[in-house]
């Protein structure tokens, strides 16, 4: 009864859909996950490793864990569509914006809605026997996570019937695709599991091949280091020569492995107006965006996850996409405009892209 209670709560504060898993079954992910670091695919993500096995071994993160309530929290915008995404990829000149950063930053209203469930759940079984409650004193324990500490969040939503891991290693849901955002409470309630749910790809590898850098080296594996969301975002230097031309418009993030997959076809809009599209992000020209300077930046990115690379970064990735952009007159100035730019960083990638285009 409790369990039911809890996905209806968490569907009453916004939540898509919640399941429950045991925090002792993640024995295989483990074994993937090592596996995966001592291949490096995770790059210069030092975390990933720092961290180790915890990742697998909630009771070790959390002493006293024994079950894991994940909630899945849907982002797509409203005003965007698969087919406008599109449109914004096959024009050279706009930039292109994962569409989960179009609005405000995730981490807070996602953190805060999982707290209000864990509080609500934590009034409801403050009446019960402690010994349920996994602590003699009758403490309920848990802790919330929103993509801010080593979880393996698509395995235990796996484990908890959210939905599949996808070849391109997202999770995958039937009703939802893959638009979404995934939060968890580990707590000490020793809650019912649900059922995993099976792998629904089949034969597709729609993903594998739409991949504009070959990240995806293999169904259900990827190099993070080739993979586009990584080189926009985690890379802190420059971004390897042979991939820049791969990368396009793209300058924060990708989501071209989710825009081809079929399941993401009817993939429910947010009803989240904090991830509504902001400053027109969804139709601006790379030109225009580069032209804006760090205190621009930060008054217009503030509240937003693209906020945490910097005006460097931003500006990195912008000089590459004005790179692969057609040598207009308005791509040639902007790139001219910044060609002494105080940044090394930048500097060098102005360079590479007027190179591109000849001069």
């Amino acid at each position: 009864m409790l369990a039911a209670n809890i996905k209806e709560w968490g569907q009453e504060f916004g939540f898509a859909a919640v399941g429950i898993a045991s925090a002792d079954d993640l024995g295989a992910a483990e074994t993937g996950l090592l596996a995966w670091l001592e291949a490096g695919f995770h790059g210069e993500m030092d975390y990933m490793a720092r961290h180790g096995v915890k990742r697998a071994r909630p009771s070790e993160l959390v002493p006293g864990t024994v079950s894991v309530i994940s909630a899945q929290l849907n982002y797509w915008p409203s005003a965007t569509t698969a087919a406008t995404a599109q449109e914004t990829l096959a024009d050279a000149e706009r930039a292109y914006i994962s569409r989960y950063a179009l609005g405000r930053d995730y981490h807070k209203l996602l953190r805060a809605r999982l707290q209000r469930l864990a509080e609500r759940i934590e009034a409801e079984v403050g009446k019960l026997d402690g010994n349920f409650l996994g602590d003699p004193a009758g403490k309920f324990i848990h802790r919330v996570f929103a993509d801010s500490a080593p979880v393996l969040e698509v395995e235990l939503a796996t484990q908890s019937g959210l939905g599949w891991r996808g070849k391109h290693t997202l999770l995958l849901s039937r009703e939802a695709g893959s638009m979404f955002f995934l939060g968890e409470i580990y707590c000490s309630l020793p809650l019912p599991p649900d059922i995993p749910v099976s792998d629904h790809c089949g034969t597709c590898s729609a993903c594998i091949a739409a991949c504009p850098t070959g990240a995806i080296v293999a169904p259900y594996r990827l190099d993070a280091r080739r993979c586009i969301s990584y080189l926009t975002i985690e890379l802190k230097g420059s971004i390897p020569l042979d991939l820049r031309p791969l990368i396009g418009n793209r300058v924060y993030g990708c989501d071209d492995c989710q825009l081809c997959c079929p399941w993401n076809r009817n993939a429910p809009h947010t009803r989240e107006d904090d991830f509504a599209v902001r400053h027109g992000l969804d139709t601006l020209r790379l030109s225009e965006l580069f032209s804006w300077s760090a205190e621009e930046f930060r008054e217009r990115m503030a509240g937003s996850a693209i906020y945490r690379i910097g005006h460097e970064r931003w500006l990195r990735n912008l000089a590459v996409g004005l790179g692969n952009a057609p040598a207009t007159p308005e791509v040639i100035a902007a790139l001219r405009s910044r060609r002494e730019d105080a940044s090394a960083l930048v500097r060098e990638h102005v360079t590479w892209a007027l190179g591109r285009h000849g001069l």
